[in-house]
Formats: structure tokens, sequence, C-alpha cells
């Protein structure tokens, strides 16, 4: 049973992880049916949090790094988006990246924060508290209709 307990919080993180990359995957439903199953629900909770956190960490770090080449021809987002979302950002602030957690927008965002050179401990506070928060309102959820 344990062996059991530690590949499912593994796969799950796993999930979680690629999720909270730029790759297209969903977590959501995986850690709905490692709860409906019985699955220790902190350790499903921890898992999923701490993966899709470190997903968001590498987009942060992706947008550090890949800003160098904005002027380059093959750079996949037009200097007009770029400016856009830099704008925004910067109207909205830090406090945007509470939204970190949403489908199609919380993905860009973080990799926004890490190109505009958003400080790593304040894009990682808000982003816990994000990404935490919606996998436990997704827990009380399930276990409301359980």
């Amino acid at each position: 049973m344990i062996w059991d307990t530690v590949a499912a919080a593994g796969g799950l993180f796993l999930s979680a992880f690629t999720a909270a990359t730029i790759l297209p995957m969903q977590s959501e439903a995986v850690l709905v049916g490692l709860l409906a199953a019985g699955y220790p629900p902190w350790l499903m909770l921890a898992a999923a949090s701490l993966g899709n956190i470190l997903g968001a960490v590498v987009n942060w770090l992706l947008g550090r790094w890949v800003e160098r080449f904005r002027d380059r021809r093959w750079f996949p987002i037009s200097p007009e988006r770029m400016e856009k979302a830099g704008r925004w950002y910067r109207r909205t602030g830090k406090w945007s990246l509470l939204l970190s957690w949403m489908p199609i927008v919380g993905d860009p965002l973080t990799v926004v924060a890490g190109i505009l050179r958003e400080p790593f401990w304040v894009f990682l506070i808000l982003v816990t508290i994000a990404k935490t928060g919606r996998y436990l309102v997704l827990a009380a959820v399930t276990y409301e209709f359980l």
C-alpha cells in the first residue's frame, strides 16, 4: 500500500509539474481521481501543489533566460505582443500572479513575470498562494460530492 501511495503522489507531482509549464496538460482530474480513490488528501495536495509551483518556477526561469533573444527573428512573440504583455503586467503588478492558477493565462503570466524580472521570492510566495489555493478548493469541492 505504501508504494501505491508513493507512486500515486509521484504521478500527480509529474502531472501537476507538466500542467504548470507551457505544455498542455491537466492535473485537476488526476487529483480528483486520486482523492476519490481514497489516497491521503494532504499528501496528494502537497504533491500537486509542489509540482505545480515548481513548474511555474521553470516558466519564470524560462522567462529570465529567453528574454535575451527577444530581438531575434525566430522569437515566438512579436515585439508588439511582448510590449502589450509588459504594459499589462506593470499595470496590474505582482498581484496578477494570484491568477497564475487559471487555465490559458496562468502559464504565460509566470513566463512574463520572469521576463520582467519579478523578484523570485515575491513570485514564489504569490504563485504558492494561488496554486495551493486552487488545489485546496478543488479538494474541498471533491469531498463535498463524495
